[in-house]
């Protein structure tokens, strides 16, 4: 029985050290955790793979014979291992807090506890008060076995109290990572205060450890999202606000020269134009998915000034009957604006651009053609007619994508795919 024991306490240590492992690589590689958290976890489960270590060393002892001091100094260190852990998830928790850990009061008591029985285990290899070990590698508890765990017990208490008397400093996640962090080691340390179940503590405790740091890392995860939003979101104010000079320039000039030549044609440059400038600064204040019918009316008050300016020299055609989906704002209205500036030849025949909306099985579709020049990525120094961008915000906004190619016959083709679900 007890060589079936030992078999199966031998497995669960594997699988913790696997376990263990795992997160400890996930620690290292995952870029989107922040600095402080990220030395943290990799200090965390460091000790961990180092606690589980000792923990297979300590089954392989059980199983040969004559190696008594040696497991004896395995369990010193085991011991010490896992008591390290629990002022470092009380130093963690302050950080949460935005506590200053170094000179915390809380961190100083919990520090002192974790030095008495440091000092306890210090002297337990010399004496019989706090536990033994017999010939044939059984542990036995001293009879002030209690008391050497007690600061630990203590510390647990501490952290877990904490957690729920701080849990308005911690955003939801944090707060149910915390107590699945410390609640089931709470719960085992009370356990091997009457009992003597090892195997399982480092279990358990492998398990609340990765549990722990996965809730963690997805709230890190959805923090890094909501990071690049707002750069994406950023960078769009950017193209709002560094409008092509020349652009501003040539529409005043025609709106000035229309007052004489045709005054409603000038008035309804002047209507387009001020559209276009509204759509424009109401994109700064919009974080979020906008109809693709406001993008259109957005696009159509562009090229209704640009048509006023060219002439017969800029044909516009809208094949665009499915508008019932969102997507980010200044999505079409940059791609058609690269359109004209790259694909516009005063020594060719007139650029045509046709614009259309699809609902197909890969979701909403937006395409984009025109029969100029061959594309032409636009210069990063002009950021409001950078496709990139775009490119960037149809992903992290609504998951979308946007494809590049030449047009059969000459031009190019912009292809927009947004799920279904906006």
């Amino acid at each position: 029985m007890s060589e079936l024991m030992s078999q199966i306490g031998f497995l669960l240590l594997g699988a913790a050290e696997m376990l263990v492992l795992l997160g400890f690589g996930f620690a290292v590689i995952m870029p989107s955790i922040d600095r402080w958290s990220k030395r943290f976890f990799i200090a965390f489960f460091a000790v961990l793979v180092l606690y589980g270590g000792l923990g297979i060393l300590e089954e392989i002892i059980n199983i040969l014979a004559d190696l008594q001091s040696a497991k004896a100094i395995v369990y010193y260190f085991e011991t010490l291992l896992v008591s390290v852990l629990m002022p470092m998830m009380t130093a963690y928790l302050l950080h949460c807090c935005r506590e200053d850990w170094l000179h915390s009061a809380l961190f100083r008591l919990v520090t002192v506890l974790w030095i008495v029985f440091f000092l306890m285990l210090d002297i337990s290899p010399f004496v019989t008060w706090f536990y033994s070990l017999s010939p044939d590698h059984q542990f036995y508890r001293g009879p002030l076995y209690s008391v050497i765990i007690t600061p630990l017990i203590v510390i647990q208490v501490i952290n877990l109290t904490s957690v729920i008397r701080w849990r308005s400093k911690l955003s939801k996640r944090y707060f149910c990572a915390f107590l699945i962090g410390l609640l089931p080691m709470t719960v085992a340390m009370f356990i091997l205060f009457y009992i003597s179940a090892f195997t399982f503590f480092a279990f358990s405790l492998a398990l609340c450890a990765l549990s722990m740091f996965a809730i963690i890392l997805f709230s890190q995860i959805e923090q890094y999202v909501r990071q690049q939003k707002e750069i994406a979101h950023q960078r769009a104010s950017i193209m709002i606000l560094q409008m092509r000079p020349h652009f501003i320039y040539n529409t005043m000039m025609t709106i000035y020269y229309l007052c004489k030549q045709n005054p409603d044609l000038a008035q309804q440059v002047t209507l387009d134009f001020t559209t276009y400038l509204r759509k424009n600064f109401t994109a700064i204040a919009s974080e979020e998915l906008i109809p693709f019918s406001v993008e259109l009316e957005h696009t159509r008050a562009y090229l209704a000034v640009e048509q006023a300016q060219f002439e017969d020299s800029l044909l516009v055609d809208f094949d665009t009957p499915h508008l019932d989906f969102r997507l980010p704002p200044l999505t079409l209205q940059p791609i058609v604006e690269n359109a004209i500036k790259h694909g516009m030849d005063p020594d060719s025949e007139p650029l045509h651009i046709l614009i259309r909306s699809r609902r197909a099985n890969s979701g909403n579709i937006i395409i984009v053609e025109n029969n100029g020049t061959d594309f032409k990525p636009a210069d990063e120094n002009e950021p409001h007619i950078a496709l990139n961008n775009i490119q960037q915000r149809l992903e992290i906004m609504c998951r979308g994508k946007m494809t590049i190619a030449p047009r059969r016959g000459g031009g190019t083709l912009v292809k927009l795919t947004i799920p279904w679900q906006y």
